[in-house]
């Protein structure tokens, strides 16, 4: 993959994000991820914490596109429905061979500081959609 490539695989990662359209959210889930697709979260320190308090680790996971719906739903509901977020990209995305690797942003809608900072590793099936996404918190 190249990466002009990335870029459109970025752009239309962050747009599914921000999707209104619950058909087109559905849609654009299916086109980015492959059937058994998994979206792995690192868990916020705070789950961590807990997580090891009890004797197991933490991962945060949705696999499939019925779990990947959801979770991308849900994050829309909490952040962007409401009208106070936006996901935007942040930087250039770059490839190396069957990886993508995305910065993104929660800004304020319409624009300003970033409240958040993400980092997403791609990495893609055959058929150029996301098998694993690794997701990160940076800030």
């Amino acid at each position: 993959m190249n990466n002009n490539a990335a870029e459109d695989l970025a752009n239309r990662y962050v747009a599914v994000w921000n999707e209104a359209d619950t058909d087109a959210r559905k849609e654009a889930v299916e086109a980015l991820w492959t059937d058994g697709g998994v979206h792995l979260l690192e868990p916020p320190e705070e789950i961590v914490k807990r997580a090891a308090e009890i004797g197991v680790t933490a991962t945060l996971e949705a696999r499939g596109h019925a779990e990947l719906l959801s979770r991308v739903t849900r994050a829309y509901d909490e952040f962007v429905a409401p009208g106070q977020y936006e996901f935007v990209k942040h930087g250039e995305a770059a490839a190396l061979r069957d990886v993508v690797k995305l910065r993104w942003a929660m800004v304020p809608a319409g624009g300003g500081e970033p409240l958040a900072i993400g980092i997403d590793l791609l990495q893609l099936a055959p058929d150029g959609r996301i098998s694993t996404d690794y997701q990160f918190i940076e800030a």
